[in-house]
Protein backbone atom coordinates (compact mmCIF):
# COMPACT_ATOMS: atom_id res chain seq x y z
CA UNK A 1 0.00 0.00 0.00
CA UNK A 2 1.40 3.36 -1.01
CA UNK A 3 1.15 6.19 1.44
CA UNK A 4 1.12 9.75 0.22
CA UNK A 5 3.56 11.96 2.12
CA UNK A 6 2.16 15.13 3.57
CA UNK A 7 3.78 18.06 5.31
CA UNK A 8 2.00 19.22 8.42
CA UNK A 9 1.59 22.92 8.86
CA UNK A 10 2.12 24.49 12.28
CA UNK A 11 -1.14 25.35 13.95
CA UNK A 12 -2.15 29.00 13.85
CA UNK A 13 -0.41 29.70 10.51
CA UNK A 14 -2.20 30.65 7.36
CA UNK A 15 -0.75 31.12 3.93
CA UNK A 16 -2.63 33.60 1.80
CA UNK A 17 -3.03 32.92 -1.87
CA UNK A 18 -0.78 35.08 -4.08
CA UNK A 19 -3.72 37.24 -5.15
CA UNK A 20 -4.43 38.19 -1.52
CA UNK A 21 -0.84 38.91 -0.44
CA UNK A 22 -0.21 42.53 0.59
CA UNK A 23 2.11 44.44 -1.71
CA UNK A 24 5.19 45.89 -0.01
CA UNK A 25 4.64 49.23 -1.73
CA UNK A 26 1.24 49.53 -0.03
CA UNK A 27 2.66 49.27 3.50
CA UNK A 28 6.03 51.04 3.13
CA UNK A 29 6.75 54.56 4.35
CA UNK A 30 3.55 55.20 6.31
CA UNK A 31 5.07 56.61 9.50
CA UNK A 32 4.89 60.41 9.47
CA UNK A 33 6.69 60.70 12.83
CA UNK A 34 9.79 58.93 11.51
CA UNK A 35 9.82 61.23 8.48
CA UNK A 36 9.58 64.27 10.76
CA UNK A 37 12.46 62.97 12.90
CA UNK A 38 14.65 62.47 9.84
CA UNK A 39 13.73 65.95 8.64
CA UNK A 40 14.74 67.54 11.93
CA UNK A 41 18.09 65.75 11.90
CA UNK A 42 18.96 66.71 8.33
CA UNK A 43 17.93 70.33 8.82
CA UNK A 44 20.00 70.50 12.01
CA UNK A 45 23.10 69.14 10.26
CA UNK A 46 22.65 71.44 7.25
CA UNK A 47 22.31 74.51 9.50
CA UNK A 48 25.42 73.49 11.45
CA UNK A 49 27.46 72.98 8.27
CA UNK A 50 26.65 76.55 7.25
CA UNK A 51 28.41 78.06 10.24
CA UNK A 52 31.45 75.80 9.85
CA UNK A 53 32.37 77.71 6.70
CA UNK A 54 32.88 80.89 8.73
CA UNK A 55 36.59 81.24 9.48
CA UNK A 56 38.06 83.15 12.38
CA UNK A 57 40.59 85.88 11.51
CA UNK A 58 44.15 84.64 11.68
CA UNK A 59 45.41 85.60 15.14
CA UNK A 60 49.02 86.09 13.99
CA UNK A 61 47.89 88.72 11.47
CA UNK A 62 45.95 90.77 14.04
CA UNK A 63 47.94 93.29 16.05
CA UNK A 64 45.29 95.76 17.11
CA UNK A 65 41.63 96.72 17.24
CA UNK A 66 41.80 98.39 13.85
CA UNK A 67 43.14 95.29 12.11
CA UNK A 68 40.55 93.09 13.81
CA UNK A 69 37.81 95.44 12.65
CA UNK A 70 39.05 95.27 9.08
CA UNK A 71 39.24 91.47 9.24
CA UNK A 72 35.66 91.25 10.51
CA UNK A 73 34.49 93.70 7.84
CA UNK A 74 36.11 91.47 5.21
CA UNK A 75 33.94 88.62 6.50
CA UNK A 76 30.72 90.59 5.84
CA UNK A 77 29.90 88.82 2.52
CA UNK A 78 30.28 85.40 4.16
CA UNK A 79 28.14 86.49 7.12
CA UNK A 80 25.47 87.72 4.71
CA UNK A 81 25.43 84.37 2.87
CA UNK A 82 25.21 82.54 6.19
CA UNK A 83 22.28 84.71 7.29
CA UNK A 84 20.49 84.27 3.96
CA UNK A 85 20.87 80.49 3.89
CA UNK A 86 20.03 80.04 7.58
CA UNK A 87 16.79 81.90 6.95
CA UNK A 88 16.22 79.80 3.82
CA UNK A 89 16.52 76.57 5.80
CA UNK A 90 14.39 77.97 8.62
CA UNK A 91 11.61 78.99 6.24
CA UNK A 92 11.57 75.63 4.46
CA UNK A 93 11.75 73.73 7.77
CA UNK A 94 8.62 75.57 8.93
CA UNK A 95 6.92 74.80 5.63
CA UNK A 96 7.88 71.14 5.76
CA UNK A 97 6.74 70.71 9.35
CA UNK A 98 3.47 72.49 8.55
CA UNK A 99 2.76 69.91 5.87
CA UNK A 100 3.72 66.96 8.07
CA UNK A 101 1.48 68.25 10.86
CA UNK A 102 -1.53 68.02 8.55
CA UNK A 103 -0.84 64.45 7.40
CA UNK A 104 -2.84 61.60 8.88
CA UNK A 105 -0.40 59.14 7.35
CA UNK A 106 2.13 58.85 4.56
CA UNK A 107 2.81 56.28 1.88
CA UNK A 108 5.79 55.11 -0.13
CA UNK A 109 5.39 57.68 -2.91
CA UNK A 110 4.98 60.64 -0.56
CA UNK A 111 7.94 59.49 1.54
CA UNK A 112 10.20 59.47 -1.51
CA UNK A 113 8.98 62.91 -2.56
CA UNK A 114 9.91 64.22 0.88
CA UNK A 115 13.26 62.43 0.69
CA UNK A 116 13.86 64.32 -2.54
CA UNK A 117 13.07 67.52 -0.64
CA UNK A 118 15.58 66.57 2.07
CA UNK A 119 18.17 65.86 -0.64
CA UNK A 120 17.77 69.47 -1.76
CA UNK A 121 18.24 70.54 1.89
CA UNK A 122 21.61 68.76 2.04
CA UNK A 123 22.75 70.76 -1.02
CA UNK A 124 22.18 74.15 0.64
CA UNK A 125 25.58 74.27 2.43
CA UNK A 126 27.32 73.55 -0.89
CA UNK A 127 25.36 76.11 -2.93
CA UNK A 128 25.89 78.67 -0.15
CA UNK A 129 29.65 78.06 -0.09
CA UNK A 130 29.75 78.31 -3.89
CA UNK A 131 27.91 81.63 -3.85
CA UNK A 132 30.03 82.98 -0.99
CA UNK A 133 33.23 82.10 -2.86
CA UNK A 134 32.05 83.42 -6.24
CA UNK A 135 29.51 86.09 -5.31
CA UNK A 136 30.25 88.09 -8.45
CA UNK A 137 29.55 85.19 -10.82
CA UNK A 138 26.08 84.74 -12.28
CA UNK A 139 26.57 80.99 -12.58
CA UNK A 140 27.09 80.68 -8.80
CA UNK A 141 23.95 82.74 -8.21
CA UNK A 142 21.94 80.60 -10.63
CA UNK A 143 23.19 77.42 -8.91
CA UNK A 144 21.87 78.78 -5.60
CA UNK A 145 18.55 79.65 -7.26
CA UNK A 146 18.25 76.14 -8.71
CA UNK A 147 18.70 74.82 -5.17
CA UNK A 148 15.83 77.04 -4.04
CA UNK A 149 13.68 75.78 -6.91
CA UNK A 150 14.41 72.17 -5.92
CA UNK A 151 13.30 72.92 -2.37
CA UNK A 152 10.09 74.69 -3.36
CA UNK A 153 9.24 72.33 -6.21
CA UNK A 154 9.55 69.16 -4.13
CA UNK A 155 7.61 70.73 -1.25
CA UNK A 156 4.83 71.73 -3.64
CA UNK A 157 4.78 68.29 -5.29
CA UNK A 158 4.54 66.56 -1.92
CA UNK A 159 1.57 68.64 -0.80
CA UNK A 160 -0.30 68.20 -4.07
CA UNK A 161 0.25 64.44 -3.94
CA UNK A 162 -0.92 64.25 -0.32
CA UNK A 163 -4.15 65.98 -1.34
CA UNK A 164 -4.77 63.68 -4.30
CA UNK A 165 -3.96 60.55 -2.28
CA UNK A 166 -6.29 61.61 0.57
CA UNK A 167 -3.52 61.53 3.18
CA UNK A 168 -4.58 64.64 5.11
CA UNK A 169 -6.05 64.53 8.59
CA UNK A 170 -9.84 64.57 8.78
CA UNK A 171 -11.11 68.01 9.67
CA UNK A 172 -8.27 69.91 8.00
CA UNK A 173 -9.62 73.47 7.71
CA UNK A 174 -10.99 74.49 4.34
CA UNK A 175 -8.52 76.73 2.57
CA UNK A 176 -5.43 75.17 4.16
CA UNK A 177 -4.38 73.49 0.93
CA UNK A 178 -4.84 76.65 -1.12
CA UNK A 179 -2.93 78.73 1.44
CA UNK A 180 0.05 76.34 1.44
CA UNK A 181 0.17 76.10 -2.36
CA UNK A 182 -0.16 79.85 -2.75
CA UNK A 183 2.69 80.53 -0.32
CA UNK A 184 5.03 78.13 -2.12
CA UNK A 185 4.20 79.44 -5.60
CA UNK A 186 4.50 83.06 -4.50
CA UNK A 187 7.86 82.39 -2.88
CA UNK A 188 9.25 80.61 -5.94
CA UNK A 189 8.12 83.47 -8.19
CA UNK A 190 9.93 85.96 -5.96
CA UNK A 191 13.08 83.83 -6.00
CA UNK A 192 12.86 83.68 -9.81
CA UNK A 193 12.59 87.46 -9.92
CA UNK A 194 15.64 87.68 -7.69
CA UNK A 195 17.56 85.40 -10.05
CA UNK A 196 16.57 87.56 -13.04
CA UNK A 197 18.05 90.60 -11.30
CA UNK A 198 21.49 89.09 -11.84
CA UNK A 199 21.27 90.74 -15.28
CA UNK A 200 21.92 93.98 -13.42
CA UNK A 201 24.42 92.34 -11.09
CA UNK A 202 24.58 89.51 -8.60
CA UNK A 203 24.58 91.98 -5.70
CA UNK A 204 21.05 93.03 -6.70
CA UNK A 205 19.92 89.40 -6.73
CA UNK A 206 21.44 88.61 -3.35
CA UNK A 207 19.97 91.74 -1.74
CA UNK A 208 16.52 90.97 -3.15
CA UNK A 209 16.60 87.34 -1.96
CA UNK A 210 17.66 88.47 1.52
CA UNK A 211 14.70 90.87 1.63
CA UNK A 212 12.34 88.08 0.53
CA UNK A 213 13.70 85.83 3.27
CA UNK A 214 13.32 88.54 5.89
CA UNK A 215 9.74 89.08 4.79
CA UNK A 216 8.89 85.39 5.13
CA UNK A 217 10.76 85.05 8.43
CA UNK A 218 9.19 88.10 10.07
CA UNK A 219 5.79 87.67 8.34
CA UNK A 220 4.63 91.29 8.79
CA UNK A 221 0.96 92.08 9.06
CA UNK A 222 -0.25 95.34 7.58
CA UNK A 223 -3.97 94.91 8.17
CA UNK A 224 -5.54 97.37 10.55
CA UNK A 225 -7.41 96.00 13.49
CA UNK A 226 -11.15 96.48 13.25
CA UNK A 227 -12.36 99.17 15.67
CA UNK A 228 -14.17 97.81 18.69
CA UNK A 229 -17.93 98.37 18.50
Amino acid sequence: MTAQSTIARPQGTHQSPPSMMTSYNRVAGQNVERLAALSDGIFGVAMTLLVLDLRMPVASAIHGEHELGRALAAMAPQLLMYLMSFMTLGIFWVGHQTQLNHLARSDRHLTWIHLGFLFAVTLVPFSTKLLAGFAGYRLALLAYWVNLQMLGGSLFAGWRYANRADLLKPGTPVGTSAAICSRIVRGQMLYALGALLCVLGTAWSIAFIVLVQLNYAIAPRFKREAPAS
